[in-house]
């Protein structure tokens, strides 16, 4: 029964990925459902529980482990030597039991206000049961995808920094089966992030504060393909940026609020008709052409969607989160995404908790969907951080500059 669940979720959005430069989107009409899809997807899944407890973001909040995903500028402004983290993600907890994403993720800051860092995202899609078209078994396979970042970041100043990670992507999720009559592969690309961070501490009445904000153009890469025969796919290059602010209640209350904004930097879906003299050709009727050049695709991005300025607006999706900590070791977070009804629907609320003890950390979080279902409800998804400044009896103390 697992397999055949995720063979259910898995395959269609296979055969859909390996055909989607073929198959004109015919019944795409203005005003109705318009989803960007991407190769490799698993590269935009929040991967640890602190930001995933606020609303899955994290460019502007407080440097840590996992700075790499969200903003690699972050790290040169960590408050710790070194750190390392582990995160584990169940997904479809609901349907199989054999579907998680996992992440190792760690860093170490350098003289001259550097640091730098590496991770390792690793998704199992489980056990699928290939079939053929008359339903015999061809083969059993555990599709995969995983992703290995490393990360450089530097102060620019007192309160600006900047970064960048580059990134290797394997995705073998076919282990060379044919579907519907093609030769598959596994798919590698390579992709770069560039970002900036800015921090600063003010005052904000009475109360000290520290202001925070963050760009990072993350999946900038190479298209990817699963066929012998050439066709390629975008990877999700995207956009994230937002502000964050953080003030000192009292001695021992901190509370922050923090804010993502995202689009994809990819081509969006135009609407086409058949042409009446020649039924194998498509005319695009809304949109632009969405087969070009990487590049190209990054900057049409911005203008490119059937419905205009309205429908680029519904492309843009945001994250707010709040994060309250006692004493610097126990934590409450919040949070909530949106993202439009005609670009995927995805909407919840998030919580999350964290606690720090001497070597030891852990976050929590738990999501809950608004509008539809979502591959992370009724799940718990936690991420495990160690502290070396403790190991070593500094645990009270900044990271030396």
């Amino acid at each position: 029964m697992n397999k055949q669940l995720t063979k259910f979720f898995f395959v269609p959005a296979l055969l859909a990925l390996l055909t989607v430069n073929s198959s004109a989107q015919n019944t795409n009409l203005l005003g109705q459902l318009n989803t960007i899809t991407t190769a490799v997807p698993f590269v935009m899944i929040s991967p640890d529980a602190r930001a995933g407890g606020m609303g899955d973001q994290g460019v502007a909040s407080a440097p840590d482990v996992n700075s790499i995903h969200w903003n690699p500028a972050k790290l040169a402004f960590a408050e710790k030597k070194m750190g390392f983290g582990v995160s584990y993600t169940p997904w479809l907890r609901a349907l199989v039991n054999d579907m998680f994403i996992a992440y190792l993720s760690g860093y170490s800051k350098m003289k001259g206000d550097q640091a730098i860092g590496a991770s390792l995202r690793y998704f199992s899609l489980g056990n699928i049961t290939f079939t053929d078209v008359n339903g015999n078994t061809i083969r059993d396979f555990k599709p995969n995808e995983f992703a290995l970042d490393v990360a450089y970041s530097r102060k620019l100043s007192e309160y600006f920094s900047g970064g960048i990670a580059l990134r290797f992507i394997h995705s073998n999720l076919t282990g060379g089966t044919q579907v519907e009559g093609q030769d598959s592969k596994a798919g590698n690309t390579v992709a770069a992030d560039v970002s900036v961070y800015f921090q600063k501490e003010i005052e904000l009445g009475n109360k000290e504060a520290i202001f925070t904000s963050g760009v990072n153009i993350s999946n900038i890469g190479a298209k990817i393909s699963y066929t012998e025969s050439g066709v390629k796919n975008f990877i999700p290059t995207n956009l994230r940026l937002g502000p964050g602010l953080k003030l000192k209640l009292n001695e021992y209350n901190e509370l922050g609020f923090m804010l993502d904004i995202n689009k994809l930097l990819v081509p969006t879906p135009p609407i086409y008709t058949q042409d009446t003299a020649n039924s194998a050709d498509n005319i695009i009727l809304y949109g632009e052409d969405p087969d070009v050049s990487v590049a190209q695709g990054i900057f049409q991005s911005f203008s490119d969607a059937p419905n205009g300025f309205k429908e680029e607006l519904q492309e843009i999706n945001i994250g707010f989160g709040m994060e309250y900590w006692y004493d610097k070791q126990f934590a409450f977070r919040a949070g909530y995404f949106h993202e439009n009804q005609r670009k995927g629907n995805r909407k919840y609320f998030t919580l999350g908790a964290g606690l720090r003890y001497n070597v030891f950390g852990i976050d929590l979080a738990y999501l809950i969907p608004t509008d539809q279902r979502n591959p992370l409800e009724n799940t718990l998804h936690f991420t495990l951080t160690f502290d070396f400044d403790a190991m070593s009896g500094d645990k009270d103390k900044d990271a030396e500059e």
